[in-house]
C-alpha cells in the first residue's frame, strides 16, 4: 500500500544539521527496508501558483497558496507499507526524525 506522509511546519527551510542528518539517517532505513518511494522537501507557500480551469475560457492563474493557514505542508515522504500499522510506525518516525507533526493518508485505489 501506498501512503503519503506530509510534513508540517510554519516556515520552509527550517531544519538544522542535526535534523537534516536525522532525515537523511530515516531515508536511508527507508530504502534499505523497501518502503521509500519518494521524498522531498517543497518551496514557501508564497512561491505557490493556484490554477482554477474547471470552468470554460482560460486557466485562472492566482499568485500564492489554495489555502492561507499559519502552518501548511513543506515536505513529504511516500512511502510503501504491507499495512496501516506499519506506516502509522513510519509517519510516527518520520516525525520523530523531521522533529514536525505529520499528516499520515493513504492513496486511493491501493
Amino acid at each position: 500500500m501506498k501512503f503519503l506522509i506530509s510534513v508540517i511546519d510554519d516556515r520552509t527551510g527550517s531544519a538544522t544539521a542535526d535534523e537534516m542528518a536525522s532525515i537523511d539517517a530515516f531515508n536511508d532505513r527507508l530504502k534499505a527496508e523497501g518502503h521509500w518511494v519518494f521524498a522531498g522537501g517543497l518551496s514557501a507557500p508564497g512561491a505557490a501558483v493556484t490554477i482554477d480551469h474547471r470552468g470554460v475560457g482560460e486557466a485562472l492563474l492566482t499568485d500564492g497558496p489554495a489555502h492561507e493557514s499559519k502552518e501548511y505542508v513543506s515536505g513529504f515522504w511516500i512511502i510503501d507499507a504491507p499495512d496501516p500499522n506499519m506506516a502509522l510506525e513510519l509517519a510516527a518516525e518520520g516525525s520523530k526524525h523531521c522533529n514536525r507533526k505529520v499528516e499520515l493518508r493513504a492513496f486511493l485505489g491501493d
